[in-house]
């Protein structure tokens, strides 16, 4: 019998953050690892999804590779056979159905997507039809691969709703093409409470940490200079309370690096919480976080550094080649279904 298949990404372009690799890559690695053996894990590099708001297209393709190369140094196993990592953009069956699937999709329902709506009014340039249509793209991602766990943020919750709305409607009307995917609920419970993780920005903690931030000087990207990360972390908002204690609403700034902490060390944040409750010299305090971030990042930009990028071109080309057939399959249904090929 087929394995269950877990299905995770992450957009390619733009550096990624130590909030990228804790919230983000680090789980993907973790399950992965943890699940491999009952599992299908499918991680794809969704390239198409990366120029739906503006990018510099001539830094793309190194971008996509570098997203591969970090998985590797995060630990993926390469060598293990029920772990697949490829890109999106050399499955041409991505592109296909969701051409498809746009036609059985509501103007209103992409619409509605609050990712859109907080993406188009922040962006001064042109809004793409690309990032009107980013959830059917998501869509055609999941339900190529018949996948049924999907782990997502709250930022996604949406699109995997939509996801299963569109799956469905399909299959009321055609008969049976599409996986379903779990609710997000089932989501949550499979994949635990970790899931969707945000580390805050080191200026301003009531928001994410974010690649697209424009200044950089509240965020910690993986390619940072170690010492100057450090630096960084020395000059984050904190507060005028004069004491450490983890309180989101009224330490915000602090609680942000005590969570941080946590993560660079890999101990319970209670543990971090217990360490430094009721400190009182922040600076002292930020020059722990600052030689935890420094440690992080020499050990792990020297990891990257010894990637043997053989390897990966290597990993990327077999499972491409591996789910190439498995997602022309299922659009083949699709195509049979709305009358594009003969039925058998």
């Amino acid at each position: 019998m087929a394995k269950d298949v877990i299905l995770t990404g992450i957009r390619a372009n733009q550096d990624l953050t130590i909030g990228n690799y804790f919230g983000a890559i680090l789980p993907m690695i973790d399950t992965a690892k943890n699940h491999s053996d009952e599992y299908q894990i499918n991680l794809f590099i969704p390239d198409l999804h990366s120029f739906t708001t503006p990018i510099d297209h001539s830094k793309l393709n190194k971008q996509i590779f570098d997203n591969a190369k970090l998985f590797a140094a995060a630990g993926l196993p390469l060598d293990n056979p029920n772990i697949y990592m490829y890109r999106q953009s050399y499955i041409p069956a991505h592109s296909e159905l969701t051409v498809i699937l746009d036609s059985f999709t509501g103007y209103g329902e992409m619409g509605r997507m609050t990712q859109f709506k907080e993406k188009s009014n922040s962006n001064n340039d042109m809004v793409s039809v690309g990032l009107f249509n980013y959830p059917v793209l998501m869509a055609s991602d999941i339900l190529l691969y018949n996948a049924k766990y999907v782990p997502v943020g709250d930022d996604q919750t949406q699109h995997l709703e939509f996801t299963r709305d569109i799956a469905q409607r399909m299959n009321k009307k055609f008969g049976y093409i599409f996986v379903i995917p779990e609710s997000v609920s089932k989501q949550h419970e499979f994949f635990g409470n970790d899931q969707g993780l945000r580390i805050k920005d080191l200026i301003d903690p009531t928001k994410k940490m974010s690649k697209s931030d424009d200044s950089g000087r509240g965020v910690i990207f993986l390619n940072d200079e170690p010492a100057v990360a450090a630096k960084k972390v020395m000059g984050a908002t904190t507060d005028d309370k004069a004491e450490i204690n983890f309180d989101r609403d009224n330490q915000p700034g602090i609680s942000n690096l005590l969570e941080i902490l946590a993560l660079l060390r890999g101990v319970r944040l209670d543990d971090v919480i217990k360490e430094f409750k009721g400190h009182t010299r922040y600076g002292d305090f930020k020059s722990v976080i600052a030689n935890e971030v420094e440690k992080f990042l020499t050990d792990f930009q020297q990891k990257l550094g010894n990637i043997d990028e053989n390897a990966v071109i290597a990993k990327l080309e077999q499972s491409e080649r591996d789910m190439t057939p498995v997602a022309n399959e299922t659009l083949l249904r699709a195509q049979q279904a709305v009358g594009l090929r003969p039925k058998d």
